[in-house]
């Protein structure tokens, strides 16, 4: 089976690569990798070894204007791509993969993991074309219901379950990060879904830091989506981006205004305090809010807020202990995730339906 994988963002890679790896472990099946230049995708593609193609080598600006070229371009070079190499089966989160496959009569898969309401714009681009989209169940996709197929689980289980990842210490080590740390995520929100949307800035920045450092005597370090300001080098995460998440791991909190990274440490048992626009909007992220207790959302404009539960968590006894414990009540209630991309995928479009048999023509 010919599959061709298209990855915009590094959690899309990283949500499938283990099930890459598996398709490609299958001689009969033949696997092409299209990216683009985003933040470290291409550093941990390379990293991983896996043959991929990287279609758009600058990254595109932030205006709408620029995306609108940029999906153009990524439409233009991946049509004689699909006319050429002629794959069964298209997946990814981009639009160009639902209206190209439709144009082409070419089986395709809408993976996301943010309701409708979220990505409204790409979504409209994209799921009047794709045949499924596929999300954790939790997930809203507004007025397109029949394509949904919904799973039990996280995208974000697909690289961070225990029967895929183990954090390694040895890893902290490489680096001499050898204090009790707090990790610090600055997103440059620049999505298309993040317009107008607001983050951690200087002077709350300034007060996060001088409380973690100088009350509760952690170490401080940023992990920041693009350049980090001179005056907070000092603090900039020393380490390769593939070992990012043993790093988190082993943190004892994460302060952020990254949705992604938020529900990361959720998998692996880690409290977060995310400070963002989109609290109270994302389902995946309320659900592992309320209903387990592993993340906790501030919206932007209430730095007290913010500042008062780091202190309620800093001075928590046993604080790692007690999130472990709502990590496995998590844990129990999913799947494994990349087990069963792997799965669907191989046996697409018989899948879809609960059963596998012969592939049909697609719409």
């Amino acid at each position: 089976m010919k599959f061709l994988f298209y990855f915009g963002h590094p959690a899309q890679y990283l949500a499938m690569r283990e099930t890459i790896r598996s398709l490609l472990a299958k001689n009969e099946n033949q696997v092409t990798v299209l990216i683009r230049s985003k933040d470290v995708l291409e550093t941990l593609i390379q990293k991983d070894g896996i043959p991929h193609r990287n279609i758009l080598p600058v990254e595109r600006g932030h205006s709408r204007l620029a995306m609108l070229i940029s999906l153009l371009k990524r439409m233009a070079i991946m049509l004689p791509v699909l006319i050429r190499s002629k794959p069964d089966l298209l997946i990814g989160t981009d639009a160009a993969i639902a209206q190209l496959g439709r144009l082409l009569r070419i089986n395709r898969i809408t993976i996301v993991e943010d309701d409708y309401g979220v990505i409204k714009k790409l979504a409209d681009l994209t799921y009047p074309f794709t045949q499924t989209i596929l999300c954790p169940e939790i997930c809203e996709v507004g007025n397109w219901g029949a394509k949904k197929f919904g799973y039990r689980g996280y995208m974000k289980l697909g690289y961070l379950h225990p029967t895929v990842f183990s954090p390694d210490a040895s890893v902290l080590a490489t680096y001499s990060l050898t204090k009790k740390y707090v990790l610090i995520r600055l997103s440059r929100l620049a999505a298309h879904h993040d317009i107008g949307m607001r983050g951690i800035d200087q002077r709350l920045l300034d007060e996060i830091i001088h409380e973690i450092m100088n009350r509760y005597g952690y170490q401080v370090w940023i992990s920041a989506e693009g350049k980090l300001a001179e005056m907070y080098k000092a603090y900039q995460l020393p380490i390769h981006p593939s070992d990012m998440h043993h790093v988190l791991a082993y943190a004892t909190l994460l302060i952020s205004d990254s949705q992604s990274m938020s529900v990361e440490a959720a998998m692996l048992g880690i409290p977060s305090i995310r400070y963002s626009g989109f609290t109270s909007k994302i389902s995946i992220l309320s659900e592992l809010e309320h209903r387990y207790g592993l993340t906790f959302g501030i919206t932007t404009g209430q730095p007290d807020l913010l500042l008062s539960k780091l202190y309620d968590l800093l001075t928590t006894n046993n604080l790692g202990e007690v999130f472990q414990e709502k990590r496995q009540k998590m844990l129990a209630d999913q799947i494994d995730v990349s087990a069963f991309l792997t799965s669907f995928f191989q046996n697409y479009p018989a899948s879809k339906q609960g059963k596998y048999e012969a592939s049909s023509t697609p719409e």
